[in-house]
């Protein structure tokens, strides 16, 4: 199983419009941040995770040309915003691509996208084939996903665990039957905002007693603020298995994810 994290920064990503702080003016290209995103490439299917208003360049800065699906966290803009960018897919590869969200999620996308689901002859618009999900595994062909169910303040968010490895972004509160669907990873990518407490986000300490309760056996920070600091002061303050992410962190697991 081959993993690229496409995008490792939150909404605003990094460096923020008009900010002046350390970590936005960084020449360190590990503290610029698209929006959060990842990719992953099992038995021969390529498969994103969100696709965020940055999804176009992602593709591109990573010299990924295919995909086989879409799967959505849940439906805030800075996850759902590339959805548009399929497209070259479409007619480039002359391939539709699946798309699993959970009902709330599709509803967002038909606002956000209403020629995506209108009836019309017009060819340029993307070709999807829509499919719900909700906390119940599921598989695309082969590769199962098992569905755990976070919390990002009071909205429902998916997190997602393939084989040995788990994906979990955008919430602050995780229950501890959840918690149990974590435990055995070998890899687990969770979200850690900032310093500072927030409402609908894990803190860096939040994440860390998080890792420490599921014990993976490495663990990599992603939807990373500019208030959590610079990433190379970061980095060494954390456990010797835990590491920050940083766009186009590739991943390569021996387990294939399938069950």
């Amino acid at each position: 199983m081959k993993i690229i994290v496409l995008g490792s920064g939150t909404s605003t990503g990094i460096p923020v419009i008009g900010c002046n702080c350390k970590v936005c003016q960084s020449q360190d290209s590990r503290d610029k941040r698209l929006r959060s995103s990842l990719y992953i490439e099992v038995n021969r299917k390529k498969i994103v995770i969100d696709t965020g208003p940055d999804f176009r360049i992602q593709m591109l800065n990573n010299h990924l040309s295919d995909l086989d699906a879409v799967i959505f966290t849940h439906n805030h803009k800075d996850h759902t915003g590339g959805l548009d960018d399929i497209r070259p897919i479409n007619y480039i590869l002359e391939k539709r691509v699946d798309v699993f969200a959970e009902k709330y999620v599709q509803q967002t996308l038909k606002m956000e996208y209403p020629y995506i689901f209108q009836e019309q002859d017009y060819p340029g618009v993307p070709q999807i084939s829509l499919h719900t999900i909700d906390e119940s595994p599921f598989f695309i062909e082969n590769v199962k996903f098992i569905p755990i169910r976070v919390w990002h303040k009071n909205l429902p968010v998916l997190a997602f665990r393939i084989g040995n490895f788990t994906y979990l972004t955008d919430a602050n509160r995780i229950e501890e039957p959840e918690l149990d669907k974590i435990r055995g990873s070998e890899v687990l990518i969770i979200n850690a905002l900032r310093r500072e407490t927030h409402y609908s986000h894990f803190s860096l300490s939040q994440a860390l007693e998080i890792i420490n309760q599921v014990q993976p056996q490495t663990a990599y920070l992603t939807h990373i603020g500019h208030h959590l600091g610079l990433f190379e002061e970061v980095q060494r303050e954390l456990p010797q298995n835990v590491f920050l992410c940083y766009d186009g962190l590739t991943l390569d697991m021996k387990s294939d994810g399938c069950f």
